[in-house]
């Protein structure tokens, strides 16, 4: 939006004030007056300014010397409010709708085109979508300038590699035609589950080569840099190396700007990288690619906290790109794209999945027993024992705990209260074998702690770590060793060998081969969590630690900790996660639970938010929930719509945060649309 000489509807004090600053910042010159340019004498420019109310373009002059850099992409520096501030010129005009006198530009920073019209129209949508300022989502889509690595030699274009085979795409229905499209240029789009088995970064790296084959570029996100490890070794297997860059944090700002630049100046066509990725500048996009959008690392926690999934919907649509969203689950919102007719369903068949699959078996775990003090024996009912020791004759055998530590949980031993520090209200836990209980928040020790509820003062585990996990297990198992992953220390691979590898859900090491059993504890925990995804976030870290074990055929065993009778557990066993998303949507819809509507949360001061409500001309259809406490004397208002009338919702909530930012009003409101946890 261009700022013009006349007010905005509901702006009277706005430009009022901006009018007399923008003369001010007429850009000072020994030498007098700066001429304008003849050609385009005006830029259009984005400031890096995150206040609502100024989320817009605003214009300025092109002086004749800077006339030749001061292209659409660039960084500058203008005056504004009295002030060098930094922005991007995103388009030249003639003339300007404004009708006072025009600051001109101070300063061209780099003449590196950094942001292209696809990454600036994709911002805008993002921002608008999330109720958020294109400011902040230019932030997360433009790395910072480092002007030694600009100054590098540029990279020489490598040309496309030849088309992969189809190879185990065959397995899935519609598996070839999906290809077949990707490599013709067809903007498909497909919710892709995945066999289980460690052939899925082969497959994404299938789909890459191919949409490279075609003249187009790639593009995949995932959520951790193990996952890129993985692809990028397949990609470099099948392609060679010089097709693709990986962008992730861990090569440092220097290097990660070279492979970006690499990208923005067409010598690399795919890239693969975590969540910050999902914005990189490919030339010509074909094709993006989510994998595991359950994960919770796709939500960006930066405003205005954008969904991986999500900003490549957008990107599809805007860019007329192919979407594959995959996993080894499938998400609810994906059961959504696919129900709606947006997205087609690629998946194998029954006998394929039976085929290729563990044998999973469900035991009820019965959490008193497993607590009693009698060691792993107890903990570990007899179907469990007997699979890990059988699969030890065989192999590794992996062994998945819900969370890291020795005592995470504590409760009240006569009441099962939850124990909580008389300081915070936080949760008690147990760092080691017989260390004090502290608060996991606030870390004092709770020395002489007492239950408010019934005044004992014994305290039981509500769950068992990693870490005495795998204490008690070498206790079992002396002759075996036990390897642990998760927390600091997470192992990419472990060998061929007999052992126990403990690991939390996100840190499960790969096998060669595949591990021989599996042992999924406490599964109980994870159903249990007050979470609208407790459910699908359970299936979806089972069927991960399950799909690194050998095959039922092959031997493979995997037993599952929890209730048999569970729709998640069912899923589990019988390995069919479409299923069981089609029921959680289901479910979801008949009590208007997202995706079937939308959720806006709304956190802040109890003032703040009730100006900020009664700021917003929410449709008739909103249904504002709350309030609940939340930390720091907060509170949150959930703000429920329909699809239907979401974007008028969203809308209305931006222009309550413009209206709180031009009236410099005190407090502060975070708006999240759409979040990751509902609880």
């Amino acid at each position: 939006m261009t700022v013009t000489g006349t007010q905005a509807p509901g702006e009277p004090e706005q430009l009022a004030l901006l009018r007399p600053a923008v003369r001010r910042t007429r850009r000072p010159s020994s030498g007098g007056t700066p001429e304008p340019a003849t050609d385009r004498p005006v830029a259009r420019v984005v400031l890096d300014v995150s206040l609502p109310h100024l989320d817009r373009t605003f214009d300025y002059l092109v002086p004749t010397e800077l006339s030749d850099v001061a292209s659409p992409g660039v960084r500058v520096r203008v005056r504004f409010a009295g002030r060098l501030v930094d922005g991007y010129v995103v388009e030249r005009v003639e003339a300007s709708e404004h009708a006072g006198r025009l600051a001109f530009v101070h300063k061209v920073v780099s003449p590196e085109l950094v942001l292209t019209p696809a990454v600036h129209a994709l911002a805008r949508e993002v921002a608008d979508h999330y109720a958020g300022t294109e400011p902040d989502v230019l932030r997360l889509a433009v790395p910072p300038r480092h002007a030694r690595t600009e100054a590098l030699e540029p990279e020489t274009p490598t040309e496309p590699p030849l088309r992969p085979q189809v190879d185990s795409w065959a397995r899935y229905r519609d598996g070839a035609f999906l290809l077949d499209a990707v490599h013709h240029g067809t903007p498909a789009r497909a919710v892709w589950t995945s066999l289980p088995g460690s052939t899925w970064p082969g497959e994404v790296a299938r789909l890459l080569l191919t949409a490279l084959a075609g003249g187009r570029g790639a593009l995949a996100v995932l959520p951790d840099h193990r996952d890129v490890e993985r692809l990028d070794c397949a990609l470099s297997e099948l392609g060679g190396a010089d097709h693709h860059v990986v962008l992730t944090a861990e090569p440092g700002p220097a290097e990660r700007y070279r492979r970006w630049l690499a990208v923005r100046r067409g010598a690399r066509r795919a890239v693969i990288g975590t969540r910050a990725a999902m914005f990189a500048p490919v030339h010509d996009l074909g094709l993006v690619v989510v994998w595991d959008d359950g994960d919770d690392l796709h939500a960006e926690p930066r405003a205005p906290y954008p969904h991986v999934r999500t900003v490549l919907q957008l990107r599809s649509r805007l860019e007329g790109a192919a979407l594959v969203v995959g996993g080894l689950s499938r998400t609810a919102e994906g059961a959504a794209l696919v129900r709606s007719g947006w997205a087609r369903s690629v998946a194998a068949p029954r006998d394929v999945v039976r085929r290729v699959a563990p044998a999973v078996r469900a035991t009820g775990d019965d959490a008193d027993d497993g607590r009693d003090g009698r060691g792993v024996h107890a903990r570990l009912p007899t179907l469990a024992w007997r699979t890990a020791a059988e699969g030890l004759q065989h192999g590794p055998v992996l062994v998945q705990v819900p969370r890291a530590g020795y005592v995470p949980g504590l409760a009240c031993t006569r009441c099962r209260a939850p124990a909580r520090c008389a300081a915070c209200r936080g949760p008690l836990g147990s760092p080691s074998g017989g260390a004090t209980p502290a608060c996991r928040w606030c870390a004092v020790v709770a020395a002489s702690w007492s239950c408010p509820v019934c005044e004992g003062t014994r305290l039981r585990a509500t769950a068992v770590g990693a870490s005495r996990t795998a204490e008690e297990l070498g206790r079992a198992f002396p002759r075996i060793p036990v390897r642990s992953s998760g927390g600091g220390t997470v192992l990419a691979d472990v060998g061929p060998e007999p052992a126990l590898v403990v690991a939390t859900p996100g840190a499960e090491p790969v096998a060669p081969g595949g591990y021989a059993a599996a042992l999924l504890l406490d599964g109980w925990a994870l159903l249990s969590r007050p979470d609208l995804r407790a459910a699908e976030e359970a299936l979806r870290r089972w069927l991960a630690a399950a799909s690194l074990v050998r095959s039922g055929p092959d031997g493979g065993r995997v037993v599952v900790l929890a209730d048999a009778a569970h729709p998640a557990v069912q899923a589990l066993v019988r390995w069919d996660p479409g299923t069981f998303a089609d029921r959680e949507l289901a479910e979801r819809a008949e009590l208007s639970l997202p995706p079937d509507s939308r959720i806006v949360s709304l956190t802040g001061d109890p003032s703040s938010l009730a100006r900020f409500l009664a700021a917003a001309d929410l449709p008739e259809t909103a249904a504002v929930l709350g309030p609940v406490a939340a930390k720091d004397e907060q509170e949150r208002f959930l703000v429920r719509v329909p699809r239907a009338s979401a974007r008028q919702a969203v809308d209305a909530l931006r222009a309550a945060s413009g209206v709180r930012s031009a009236h410099k009003e005190s407090g502060s409101v975070r708006v999240q649309v759409d979040p990751m946890e509902v609880g």
